[in-house]
Parts: C-alpha cells; sequence; structure tokens
C-alpha cells in the first residue's frame, strides 16, 4: 500500500514513521509513504498556503490552488474542474483530515486496508477551502470530537490503524482480529430518540464551510452571499450549511443533548 501525506510540516513525520508497526511495515515493503511538502506548490516568493476567509472571521484558510495541484502532482493526472471532473479510481481514497468529517472508526480504518494508495491531506488554520472537501478528497475524515492544531496527527493516526491491518503487519493475523473494534461500527444502528424528546434536543454543529481566495477556481464559485458584505445574512447561511453539513457528516450529533 502508498500512503502520501501532505503537509507544511514535513519534518513532522521523520519521528512517527521511524517507530513501531508502521517501520516495520515500510521496512519490509508492506507500506510505501512519501511526504509531500506543499508548499512546493505555491507561486509566490513568500510560498503562500493560506488566505483570509471570504464573509469575514477569525485565522486563515487553506487555498485550494497548491492542494489541488498537490495531489495532481502525486495521482500524475489533472482531475478536472466545474465542467469535467476526473475522480480517482476505486483503489485510491484521497481523504481530508478535518474537525468537521465523519468521524473515523475501525470499519473505515478495514475499509481503507483494502485499497491501493491513500492520499491523506493534513488541514492546517482555521480550515481548508471548501472545494477541496467537495471536489477534491473523496472523504473528509475527523478522529474525534475535538479540535487539534493541525492534520498531521490524525493522518499519522490513520496510518497506523490502518497499516496494522495490513497482512504481514502485525506477525499475528489474529492479533487484528480479535481485538475492540474488530466489528464495523458504521453497522450498528443510532439509538431512537422519541417524539416527546426532539423539542427539548439541542444540536451539536459542525464547522461551517469556508471559502478564500480566488473567487472562482476552476468553474467553482464562491457563494455570492459571502462576497455581498450582508453579515446578517453571512451569518445565517453559515448556521445553515453547518446544520446541512452535520446532518451529512454526523448526524448523530443532532440527537444529542
Amino acid at each position: 500500500m502508498r500512503f502520501n501525506l501532505i503537509t507544511i510540516f514535513p519534518e513532522f513525520f521523520s519521528g512517527p514513521l521511524d517507530h513501531g508497526i508502521v517501520r516495520r511495515a515500510r521496512e519490509a515493503g508492506l507500506i510505501h509513504v512519501h511526504v509531500q511538502d506543499l508548499r512546493e506548490f505555491t507561486k509566490d516568493r513568500h510560498r503562500t498556503v493560506d488566505d483570509r476567509p471570504f464573509g469575514g472571521g477569525e485565522g486563515m484558510v487553506l487555498k485550494p490552488e497548491p492542494l489541488f495541484e498537490a495531489v495532481e502532482s502525486l495521482l500524475g493526472r489533472g482531475v478536472g474542474d466545474a465542467a469535467t471532473q476526473n475522480r480517482p479510481d476505486g483503489d485510491t481514497a484521497i481523504v481530508l483530515m478535518s474537525a468537521a468529517g465523519r468521524l473515523f472508526h475501525q470499519g473505515m480504518a478495514r475499509s481503507y486496508s483494502q485499497l491501493q494508495r491513500i492520499i491523506l491531506i493534513c488541514g492546517r488554520y482555521e480550515g481548508v477551502d471548501e472545494r477541496v472537501a467537495e471536489h477534491l478528497a473523496t472523504e473528509e475524515v475527523s478522529i474525534g470530537d475535538f479540535v487539534l492544531s493541525g492534520g498531521e496527527l490524525p493522518a499519522m493516526l490513520v496510518m497506523d490503524a490502518v497499516t496494522r491491518l495490513l497482512p504481514g503487519a502485525l506477525g499475528n493475523e489474529a492479533s487484528s482480529q480479535n481485538e475492540s473494534f474488530s466489528a464495523s461500527l458504521s453497522s450498528l444502528p443510532l439509538s431512537p430518540r422519541s417524539a416527546r424528546e426532539s423539542d427539548a434536543t439541542k444540536s451539536i454543529l459542525l464547522d461551517f464551510p469556508h471559502y478564500t481566495r480566488p473567487a472562482e477556481y476552476r468553474g467553482w464559485k464562491v457563494p455570492e452571499i459571502l462576497i455581498g458584505g450582508n453579515h446578517a445574512e453571512v451569518a445565517k447561511w453559515r448556521q445553515q450549511k453547518a446544520m446541512e453539513k452535520t446532518r451529512r457528516n454526523r448526524p448523530d450529533l443532532l440527537s444529542q443533548k
């Protein structure tokens, strides 16, 4: 299996990759790991990878151009634009590590272990331009209901969880079968809530989508409402989109008190 890690801190992985099961799997040729410095795909002398978000707000957002071009370089082909999109084949996953993603679990690790290649995009700052999540990544994944300063640690956790499931990685194949989370959690039904409780339920929402310059990229435009300057409408739009993303990625959060 091949792992590609896209990051602005490539030196971060010099330690984790040199220890434990991941190191042994690399030495045995079970996995091949390439760490890609995102700044190699910037165009300015400052090697800028981020910009302020449209609509205002705190923090900085990773720009779409270097991320799209980094992934295309690794794939050896273009991924298309709004008119014609060229998705990767079924043996490749492009995973954006994000606090607003689907919750990673053992069932997902087992599914990933059947692939030939996983490209892990390590988010940073306030977030990543939403066009990366919608049109570049095949999945947006979180490792838990908390926020980290970047996606490097989560990417390493995913790599470790997947690597140990590969044949020969543990030495004893039964080790990965007789342990916690050996069954896919995605197959477990959610606990139903009664109608009486629904009105009193307080939803926990994921973050709303972020966009930054350019306002149009490969035919995908930033929503006009974020450019108009009406802060009340921007706030309303963000709440609506946060609800939609939560319903899509983490519907279980909507049933929590």
